[in-house]
């Protein structure tokens, strides 16, 4: 084991392959071969597809009352609440039933675009600047009031993902543009299964490689209608963990051994993992990546900020001592506050300060990137508690909600709207918030220690810097939460 507490290398995996089966979701009956045919995930992409159609055109000629629309209301509320649950419980399973794909593998059929994504748009940075302007756009334009300002916003989404991938090859708005595929990645590092080979012995004799080439003819050229290997460049063999992994299962089909499946994982193991991964490299090295879980769970706080008191006061002070009351302006500063400013503060001041204690050889620059990874489970706690708390106060609405939808076409088949319905009330909800919150302090907590370096009996003082960060930002997001929080989307 490496000085990061990186998992076990392929090789030795393999040599402890024979002693153990870890669980395999694909061989469950039933759910198994459901997951893998070879149809499922057109279907999954083509059930959310008329979803996200019935969004956009309610959100476009129906009510323009928020909690009355299923754009604002599935999206913000209920889409939301549902994703980081499952997220958390079975790993990245919007991006298997993607809808926003369905357009370019249309276009597809007429076309195959051969050039690559520019080289300067191949890593994580744009990514994060997206995730974060999203974030922003959710405040500055009210989406979550905004019935037709969202639909455009799903709009706007299918044409992004059908204009990127019709010009470039491979899946590059996936991989490095699309922000909730990004969310995904992030979030699913924390799921108990993960895309990996059965039996790594049966890879290394493996000749032809199509989890990651594809079916090939016997001229080595890519099969005509033949199935299609890894997208986003991840070989099943030297592939760890969920980061870039859509779950499309393209390499369990490509697989002509039968040899990948969804495995069972120590949630959050492949956070420490230090050594190179197929198509991402050695990520506790790469500063992109350090800055899109920096966005991720310092977004997660930002997020919950912006549906609290305190956070209109802090603007009214801004707006006096810059003397404009313009929000995009007071909000764009509040946002390269809280996503820029402070955590190079704070990452500043753990790595110097644990490398003081510690005695680390490593640039502060190293440490602050390796330990962003350290925030990640902290992060996913503040967004579930958050969005859990949302969701389960607001569960019920989606009832009248679509039973008026259903009215407004002439034909009331779902009854009368019962605009009484609600929610679980938000005294029951606040322990399940903290019970996540703290979960994934935790998590953090464990995570952090394990990528601390130091000399030989000085981990504990060197991790003692990062514990306080982890302690103070939970600290924070259980205040944030305990605030009595806008309820968006709903009538409560």
């Amino acid at each position: 084991m490496n000085r990061a507490g990186a998992p076990p290398s392929t090789g030795e995996r393999a040599a402890t392959s024979s002693r153990s089966a870890p669980f395999d979701l694909l061989r469950v009956p039933v759910i198994g071969p459901l997951l893998s045919r070879r149809g499922s995930r057109r279907f999954a992409q083509v059930a959310l597809g008329l979803g996200a159609l019935a969004l956009v055109l309610h959100g476009l000629f129906g009510p323009s009352i928020a909690p009355k629309n299923l754009a604002t209301l599935v999206t913000w509320v209920h889409y939301r609440g549902v994703l980081v649950v499952a997220l958390l419980v079975l790993g990245n399973v919007f991006c298997f039933g993607c809808p926003f794909l369905l357009p370019r593998e249309v276009a597809r059929r007429f076309t195959r675009p051969v050039r690559h994504l520019p080289r300067p748009l191949r890593s994580k940075w744009v990514a994060a600047v997206l995730f974060a302007g999203v974030l922003y756009a959710y405040e500055v334009f009210d989406l979550w009031g905004a019935p037709a300002g969202t639909a455009l916003l799903i709009v706007g989404y299918f044409a992004l993902a059908l204009v990127v991938d019709a010009s470039f090859r491979g899946a590059p708005f996936c991989k490095y543009l699309c922000p909730i595929g990004q969310f995904n990645f992030l979030a699913s590092t924390l799921s108990p299964l993960e895309i990996a080979a059965r039996d790594p012995d049966a890879c290394a004799t493996c000749k032809t490689k199509e989890c990651i080439r594809g079916e090939r003819d016997e001229n080595g050229a890519p099969k005509p209608g033949g199935q299609r290997g890894c997208e986003l460049a991840l070989f099943v063999p030297q592939k760890v963990g969920n980061l870039d992994c859509t779950f499309c299962l393209d390499c369990v089909h490509a697989c002509p051994k039968d040899n990948v499946g969804l495995l069972a994982r120590m949630p959050g193991e492949e956070l420490v993992h230090a050594g190179r991964r197929s198509g991402i490299g050695q990520v506790l090295r790469r500063p992109d990546w350090a800055a899109l879980a920096i966005v991720f769970t310092f977004g997660a706080l930002l997020n919950a900020f912006g549906m609290v008191a305190p956070v209109y006061a802090l603007e009214r002070w801004l707006a006096d001592v810059l003397g404009t009351q313009r929000e995009s302006i007071l909000l764009a500063l509040i946002f390269l506050a809280v996503l820029v400013v402070l955590p190079a503060m704070l990452f500043g001041a753990a790595a110097a300060a644990s490398r003081g204690l510690g005695g680390a050889p490593e640039r502060l620059r190293e440490q602050a990137t390796r330990h962003a990874f350290g925030l990640v489970p902290l992060g996913l706690g503040v967004w579930v508690a958050h969005y859990a708390f949302h969701f389960l106060t607001g569960i019920w609405t989606i009832v009248p909600v679509l039973q008026n939808a259903v009215a407004e076409l002439g034909a009331p088949l779902l009854g009368e709207p019962n605009w009484r319905l609600g929610g679980i009330e938000a005294g029951l909800v606040w322990p399940i918030e903290v019970g996540f919150l703290a979960l994934g302090a935790l998590g953090s907590l464990a995570i952090t220690y394990r990528l601390v370096d130091a000399r030989r009996g000085r981990r504990v003082a060197a991790y003692a810097p990062w514990a306080v960060l982890v302690l103070a930002l939970a600290a924070t997001a259980g205040w944030l939460l305990a605030q009595p929080m806008e309820m968006r989307g709903t009538f409560l």
